[in-house]
């Protein structure tokens, strides 16, 4: 059997035959298709990662299982790369190195379920976890706009907020995320438990220093949430009716989000349910805050239009509201028009709508601004996803260059390398554990360009580098 990868040349019908009694697939083609994520929203990330795949897949039940898949990849130095439902952005389960991909989504068991808290195996998807947990009267803290496919492993391994994460915050501050358990990879593969703060050791690390096999989340009461949408005759009203919603305190959102006018077009399942040509503000509040609400979008300038409960939707015809906003929002544009991609920056204070104004008339008319309202460290923050219309990397570059001009953040999603996105900088406690727990760096090194400066250190001396 052939290196599908071209990059590891190992006999891989010998090495298929070791994982036994674990589910493989050698099909080229389905080979291919799991070496995919959603790296294409990035034209650069497209171009980049199109042409790399794996070598084999596994596709364990167990633990058991699941710990013999590193254990033949430790013994053969194979590469690995773990899989959930592949909705990650910037190619972090696109297997760069070739090698072995083990996709995890057969382990998908909710175990526990207790007052403020689910646990789950790392393949259980997100929408199955909410529905466990609807039973019990709670629903999860929050969740991401893809929890048909996203798995809680993956969400984890490499996502941070969602919705949920105005009310709760992100899913690094405290109490959100409880415990993480991961295996190592080495000869004799041992499962390590991080809990409390000890959990920041691997959340968000892109899989790099641990294979993840069981998550206990933070669950909060079910509330009878109602699904609004009200449009207004320009950004700037909707926005500052998106930040008073946010940080009203006679009303608990989980999700306010204002998206641009221009980008509403491109909602088709909304079409004769809002007023064309209109910027929208899209947010869920409890039933009993509706009034409220209403009384807030007319005071300034807009009419609420949708109020709508699960049976509601459902009867209209119309998805739920969070698949219009988040990266959700990028991805209905992109089903209509490849051209178009997105950034993500951060905003420097939320509160400030005639910023916002100044900078959208610098950006141009290729840059369509949607902004998402969260939490951070108790405090309303925002960030933008806008729609940009690629025209080259130049302009993307400048583009970049305008927000930061204006004090903005850039958070490129146009990098595969878990430094240069969110983190910005290395996390030198995240490679020290990649170096406890993966001596070898086996684990998706492909994705941090600071582990080739250290893998040469100890975990000791890799630790040591970090900042406190």
């Amino acid at each position: 059997m052939n290196s599908i990868s071209g990059k590891v040349f190992i006999d891989w019908g010998e090495f298929a035959g070791r994982l036994a009694p674990v589910e493989v697939i050698e099909e080229p083609a389905l080979v291919k298709k799991r070496s995919r994520d959603f790296f294409w929203y990035s034209p650069i990330l497209n171009e980049k990662l199109k042409g790399c795949f794996g070598d084999l897949v596994a596709v364990p039940k167990t633990v058991e299982e699941l710990t013999l898949c590193v254990k033949v990849a430790h013994d053969a130095e194979v590469p690995v790369v773990l899989r959930g439902g592949g909705t990650g952005n910037y190619g972090q389960s696109v297997p760069v190195e070739g090698g072995l991909i083990i996709e995890t989504t057969s382990m998908n068991r909710v175990l526990d379920i207790g007052e403020g808290f689910v646990s789950a195996e790392a393949g259980a998807l997100m929408t199955d976890i909410n529905g466990a947990l609807k039973a019990t009267g709670q629903e999860m803290a929050m969740f991401p706009s893809t929890q048909d496919i996203a798995t809680i492993g993956g969400f984890v391994a490499g996502g941070s907020v969602g919705i949920g994460s105005l009310a709760t915050g992100a899913l690094r501050e405290p109490g959100n995320l409880i415990e993480i358990k991961a295996l190592s990879v080495e000869e004799q593969p041992r499962e390590h438990v991080f809990r409390g703060e000890d959990v920041l050791k691997v959340h968000h690390a892109w899989g790099l220093n641990g294979v993840i096999t069981e998550v206990t989340l933070r669950a909060v009461a079910s509330r009878d949430w109602i699904a609004c949408m009200a449009t207004y005759d320009n950004y700037r009203s909707a926005y500052v009716a998106g930040y008073a919603a946010a940080s009203a305190a006679s009303i608990s959102p989980k999700m306010v989000s204002v998206v641009d006018a221009r980008i509403v077009d491109y909602f088709p399942r909304l079409k004769g349910h809002l007023r064309q040509g209109r910027d929208l503000l899209a947010c869920y509040v409890p039933a009993e805050d509706v009034d409220t609400l209403r009384r807030l979008v007319v005071e300034k300038g807009g009419l609420l239009e949708l109020t709508l409960s699960d049976e509601d939707r459902e009867a209209a015809g119309i998805p739920h509201v969070f698949e219009f906003c988040f990266n959700h929002t990028t991805l209905q544009v992109l089903k209509s028009d490849r051209s178009a991609t997105y950034q993500q920056v951060g905003v420097p204070d939320p509160s400030d709508a005639d910023a916002l104004v100044g900078l959208r008339q610098d950006l141009g008319d290729d840059v369509w601004t949607h902004h998402e309202f969260i939490r951070l460290g108790g405090k309303i923050s925002a960030i933008d996803l806008p729609i940009i219309w690629y025209s080259g990397k130049e302009r993307l570059d400048a583009i970049n260059k305008t927000y930061e001009a204006h004090g903005f953040v850039i958070y490129d999603a146009h990098t595969n390398e878990v430094e240069r996105g969110g983190l910005h900088n290395a996390d030198y406690t995240h490679l020290a554990w990649k170096k406890h727990l993966d001596p070898k760096g086996l684990l998706n090194s492909a994705k941090s360009a600071a582990w080739h400066q250290v893998k040469h250190l100890s975990a000791n001396e890799i630790k040591a580098m970090a900042v406190t």
